[in-house]
């Protein structure tokens, strides 16, 4: 199921291999470039002129602005206390979780090997350093770095 009928795509977008991709009920913006082995799901949006790249992994809930950039393995997450089964032992449905959104606004960056916890904004024009876990709101062009990440500086300086 490389790329689903029901993913709507931009104008001028690239799939850099659409064999080695997973993209089913998401929206993807004019002239954004996705990697290969990337998995876009159901309800994701991905803005305009974005690039993201390989191995990455966008959720469910998951909205990206225009002209962010995701760097290769990045991990966006949906749901803060996640269970295979309920308490009675019988496997967990959709209807037994809450999605939580996650916001990446536009100009921001992440940087490769991230992971973005659920129900976090990253902040315009912002920048999450290579392997950083957010588990908080990052400001508009704060930058971040670290397990948890925590602000190190700022992008307009």
């Amino acid at each position: 199921m490389p790329i689903t009928d029901d993913v709507t795509l931009g104008e001028d977008v690239t799939i850099r291999q659409p064999a080695l991709v997973n993209l089913y009920g998401c929206r993807i913006g004019d002239e954004t470039t996705i990697g290969a082995f990337v998995e876009i799901q159901r309800g994701a949006r991905v803005g305009a002129r974005c690039k993201v790249s390989s191995h990455s992994f966008i959720c469910a809930g998951v909205v990206i602005a225009d002209e962010v950039f995701i760097g290769h393995g990045v991990m966006f997450t949906n749901d803060p206390w996640p269970r295979a089964t309920n308490a009675d032992g019988k496997l967990q449905r959709e209807s037994d979780w809450t999605l939580v959104a996650t916001h990446v606004e536009r100009g921001a960056s992440i940087g490769s090997n991230a992971t973005v916890v659920c129900g976090v904004t990253i902040g315009a024009g912002a920048l999450v350093g290579a392997g950083a876990v957010v588990t908080r709101d990052v400001p508009a062009h704060a930058v971040v770095a670290g397990v948890p990440a925590r602000v190190i500086g700022d992008t307009r300086s």
